[in-house]
Formats: structure tokens, sequence, C-alpha cells
């Protein structure tokens, strides 16, 4: 967790998603991530957004946070942001007042609690799979960006295949990941809402993605079902965290 304070007025920034993913690779670079930089493959972190969003006086506080499966990797980014106190997000100018280690857990086993989205959760279809959904493509190898209309069964589809993606490259070998256990990651879900924004993606190139924010309910069946929603919390759900997206918040129900 980083504590943050204005270093000048700002107005927020929506399109901050790529500047902040510079200051992380940046961070790990010439270290043993360097690698995951241009690997194609989940990065194993994602970060939220500052928040709460809006507008600033200078002064103004404001919190990021920054989770991962590897405690290595935060300290790298820890080590970094203590040594470069200034940190530019978009065209918001921070200072960095503070790191805390935090350790979230979703539960033991028979705790109820509730995943939510704190940043839009990126979802696409392949076009292989649209045919099956009865999702219309427009042709060609692009993927389709969930929306409610296609209704939840391949958006459920694609977290567990994205997640399970994530577990066979941060967990252990011997343990079943989320497709090879019996009962689904969520009891339920709520959708808050989607909207579209702009993300440079590279460096000159900007793309409109489409998103969407959720509340998932859990009850957590065994520690098989706990690690693998723990995992959705250290490394996101959806694809590319490493912009940001996908980022989890936990509450745990209580009663």
């Amino acid at each position: 967790m980083i504590r943050l304070s204005a270093r000048a007025d700002t107005a927020y920034d929506n399109t901050y998603h790529h500047k902040l993913r510079g200051r992380i690779w940046n961070a790990l670079e010439n270290t043993e991530y360097d690698t995951l930089h241009d690997s194609g493959e989940p990065p194993g972190f994602v970060m939220s957004n500052p928040f709460p969003p809006g507008d600033m006086q200078e002064g103004d506080d404001r919190t990021l946070l920054v989770a991962s499966h590897d405690e290595g990797l935060l300290a790298h980014v820890a080590e970094d942001l203590l040594d470069d106190r200034e940190l530019n997000i978009g065209q918001m100018p921070f200072l960095v007042d503070d790191i805390q280690s935090l350790e979230p857990d979703v539960g033991e086993p028979g705790t109820r609690g509730t995943l939510e989205t704190g940043t839009g959760l990126l979802v696409r279809i392949p076009p292989w799979q649209c045919e099956e959904y009865g999702i219309d493509h427009p042709g060609g190898d692009t993927p389709v960006f969930w929306r409610p209309e296609h209704t939840t069964e391949p958006l459920l589809t694609q977290l567990e295949s994205n997640l399970d993606q994530k577990h066979e490259l941060f967990a252990h070998d011997d343990l079943p990941g989320p497709s090879d256990v019996d009962g689904d990651l969520f009891d339920g879900y709520e959708l808050i809402k989607t909207f579209a924004v702009p993300v440079t993606v590279t460096e000159g190139q900007e793309m409109t993605y489409v998103l969407s924010k959720w509340k998932f309910n859990y009850t957590v069946r065994d520690n098989d079902h706990r690690r693998h929603l723990n995992l959705a919390l250290d490394c996101g759900l959806g694809e590319r965290n490493s912009l940001g997206l996908g980022f989890m918040n936990r509450q745990i129900n209580s009663g």
C-alpha cells in the first residue's frame, strides 16, 4: 500500500494506465523479473488506480495498491519508489509519503465474502469461440470485447481460463488449478456497469477498451478454492493486469 500526496493542483487523469505500468516496469529493470516484460504472459502483478478518484489540490492524499503473488517483486517496486519518491501517474504528480506491506486473504474454508473489481475488468472472447456463444463476429482474428448482451457464460469461462494460465505460471505444479476442481469460483455476481476507456497499449498506440465492473460473491469451499481466489487477489482477474485492469478488492462478509 503506497500513500501518496499530490505535488500540485491537478485534474484526475483517467488515462493513467500506461504511465503507471511504465514506472512499475522501470522498478523491475535489471532484476530477475525483467524478462516478464516481453514474455507475452500474465506479469504476476496488478495495480489499483490512485484512489479515491477526483480532482486534487496540492497536498491532497491518495492511495495506490500494488499486488503480486511474489513478495520479491513487490520488494523491488517498494525499493524503487522509496529511492525516487516522485511518482508521476499520467498527468498526476505525486510524492510517495509511505509504503506499507499488506497480506490480504479471502479467508479460511467456510468464509463468505465479496471480490469487487476496483478497476475495470477486460474480457475478450476469441473469434473461434464466438459461434459457440451465438456472438456475431465481424471476421478476422480480432477478439470481441465482452458486453452484457453476451450473457455471463463466456465471461466466466474466460475468467477461469485466464486464472488457469496464472495458476500454471505461478502456483505449484502438483496443485489443482481452477478448472481441475468441482465447483465454481463464485457463488454469484452482480454487474455494476460497463464502460469504454482509451488505453495506451504501447507507446504511440491507443485502443478503446470495453471494460466492466463487478461484485463477485464467494464462499471458500476448501484450501484449493482459497488458493484460487487469493491468486485472483494477487494477480488480478481477466487480461492486461500490468495496465492495472482487473485489480480486485476483498470484503469479508460478517454474520
